[in-house]
């Protein structure tokens, strides 16, 4: 699905027809000007004669070999990334984020808005923009971001008090106030006593969630970030798959966005 982008976005200047291809990921600026010369290209129906002919990417058709070039600047997607991947753009020896998405996509250079450990499953937001990427981050504006967990032992009130006042991790850091849910029962597995838990927090801290259990006394065996700031991970996607956002979902996203920043 093809998201709408800020009408601010739609108002910019021309630009010249090679920029435009090379941000699409037609090649780079050579292999569009070897395009150009073989006659490939069309402006508003008028083959082009030479790539630094300018353009405006939202208003004029810009075809190559035939098919329309549909333009946009940014692009936001979601994952739900499986245990096993690390959220970087590119790695030695294991597999990336970006190895998940197809070429369509990693053309626009998208990385990961924050991370998740390797073992970790759930939500991750894959965008280039990177003032939006810069704000869901930015340790001011405590962007909620939720997880479920199975956690060893029996936990309950008294994790939940000890969260709600903010836990003192093993570096000394006292963490912000969080809130702690127990979603399930106390359950039997391979002779362990597990709880389901779903835990809020509004920082970002290495290992956070992780690091405040084992400072309650218990430990995460299972980890899945299932929100971050005003979206949800849409339970329809499995393990490993992505799609888009939604315009509605863009909206709500930037529509947080400047929320957040009136109320800095």
């Amino acid at each position: 699905m093809e998201v709408d982008i800020d009408s601010v976005s739609k108002g910019k200047k021309t630009q010249r027809i090679d920029k435009i291809l090379g941000h699409l990921g037609y090649g780079s600026r050579s292999d569009i000007k070897k395009m150009v010369k073989l006659g490939r290209v069309t402006l508003n129906d008028v083959v082009v004669k030479d790539s630094g002919t300018q353009s405006h990417p939202y208003e004029d058709i810009i075809a190559v070999d035939g098919e329309r070039v549909v333009y946009r600047e940014f692009v936001y997607l979601m994952l739900n990334k499986p245990a096993g991947v690390i959220s970087a753009t590119e790695d030695t020896r294991d597999r990336t984020v970006l190895d998940l998405i197809p070429d369509e996509f990693r053309r626009f250079s998208p990385f990961p808005v924050g991370r998740l450990d390797k073992d970790t499953e759930g939500f991750l937001l894959l965008t280039n923009d990177g003032q939006l990427a810069h704000d869901l981050l930015s340790p001011r504006k405590h962007v909620p971001k939720t997880y479920e967990a199975d956690v060893l032992g029996d936990v309950g009130e008294r994790e939940i008090a000890l969260f709600r006042e903010g836990v003192c991790l093993d570096d000394g850091y006292v963490t912000l106030p969080a809130k702690l849910e127990i979603v399930g029962h106390p359950r039997q597995d391979q002779d362990r006593v597990l709880s389901r838990i779903r835990l809020t927090i509004s920082e970002g801290k290495f290992h956070q969630v992780k690091r405040m259990f084992l400072a309650a006394g218990s430990k995460v065996t299972y980890l899945k970030r299932i929100s971050m700031g005003p979206l949800s991970l849409d339970d329809q996607l499995a393990l490993g798959a992505f799609r888009e956002l939604t315009e509605e979902e863009l909206t709500l996203l930037k529509t947080y966005k400047r929320a957040s920043e009136d109320g800095c």
